[in-house]
């Protein structure tokens, strides 16, 4: 499978959504634990907590608006329940960015093993470089938009 199809099926594993509200991490983790859904067998108060504990001992904010939320183990078991989960905050919000631009939007990433974690931070990565969908995502796209503007560059 090559890394677009992978990132692909992730996010239509994980969804993506819009207006998010809080004006903190953890009020957005708290919004989004409530909404996402969730692999059987994972609560949403574990989701939420790992995601802020995470959050508290470095920022997920990579910039350029962006984040990548990770808890700091893994919490599914199954292939097929992972997932990256897009999110929108409905106001930008301050996550010590590097570039002191604030987050908005966010890829929260669950994975059931190392290998595969490293591969989707890697496959975003790659994406977050390309200045065409950083714009692309500075218009908030649905999840079928995101998925082409990925298949379409390749990554």
């Amino acid at each position: 499978m090559d890394s677009a199809f992978n990132i692909c099926q992730l996010i239509e594993n994980g969804g993506v959504f819009d207006n998010i509200e809080g004006s903190t991490p953890e009020e957005i983790y708290d919004a989004v634990s409530k909404i996402v859904p969730l692999p059987i067998g994972l609560e949403r108060t574990v989701f939420r907590n790992e995601l802020v504990e995470r959050e508290k001992i470095l920022s997920t904010a990579v910039g350029n608006g962006i984040a990548i939320p990770h808890p700091r183990k893994p919490l599914i078991k199954n292939d097929e329940d992972q997932r990256i989960i897009v999110c929108y905050p409905k106001k930008p919000l301050s996550m010590g960015e590097p570039d002191e631009r604030k987050v908005s939007t966010m890829f929260i990433l669950l994975s059931k093993s190392n290998q595969v974690h490293i591969l989707a931070l890697s496959a975003i990565a790659k994406l977050i470089h390309d200045k065409a969908f950083r714009d692309l995502l500075e218009t908030r796209p649905d999840i079928k938009k995101l998925t082409s503007a990925i298949v379409n560059s390749g990554v």
